[in-house]
């Protein structure tokens, strides 16, 4: 029985336009793909530059990779099911190599029907009651910290702190 070696030492031959159409729309068939991570993931597989790059550029022509309804999508799913902001989103898009237009656009969209300071609410709300019965005093400095990580700015952050954190803040006491 032959076994096949795979992994960093295995020996992989270039693949030709064809398998390097196939492995896309295999990858596609998974999920959706940015054309520059569809691109650098056929170089992985083997593909050289300029093969990876005609064969994105024909599925991007046909429709199977498109990077506006990819950021729209992202944007949608991250602002609704994770609770990230503005920022986060941004940052996300851009690393992943899709254009400062589409971005702006995914994004305008993603919080259209509900703006970001009600978002960073919801998510402040759920997380402020699991960080008050850990530590009640450093329940807003966490708040704050945990809003900043998932990308709302910070006058979006201060507005929910006033909001949820009257309390837990002394009076005379610098907000976090």
């Amino acid at each position: 029985m032959a076994f096949r070696r795979t992994g960093p030492t295995a020996v992989r031959s270039p693949l030709d336009a064809r398998r390097a159409r196939t492995v896309a729309l295999d990858l596609l068939a998974r999920k959706p793909w940015t054309r520059r991570d569809l691109a650098a993931r056929l170089r992985r597989r083997g593909a050289p530059p300029e093969v990876a790059e005609a064969v994105v550029a024909d599925l991007e022509a046909r429709g199977y990779v498109d990077d506006r309804t990819f950021a729209a999508a992202w944007a949608e799913s991250r602002a609704r099911g994770r609770a990230f902001g503005r920022e986060r989103l941004r940052e996300e898009l851009r690393a992943r190599g899709v254009a400062k237009p589409l971005v702006e656009v995914a994004i305008d969209r993603a919080f259209a029907d509900t703006s970001e300071l009600s978002r960073a609410q919801l998510a402040a709300a759920r997380r402020l009651a699991i960080l008050q019965r850990r530590a009640p005093d450093q329940a807003p400095r966490r708040l704050h910290d945990y809003l900043r990580r998932r990308g709302y700015p910070g006058d979006v952050v201060r507005q929910v702190l006033r909001a949820l954190c009257r309390d837990a803040v002394p009076e005379g006491a610098s907000e976090p």
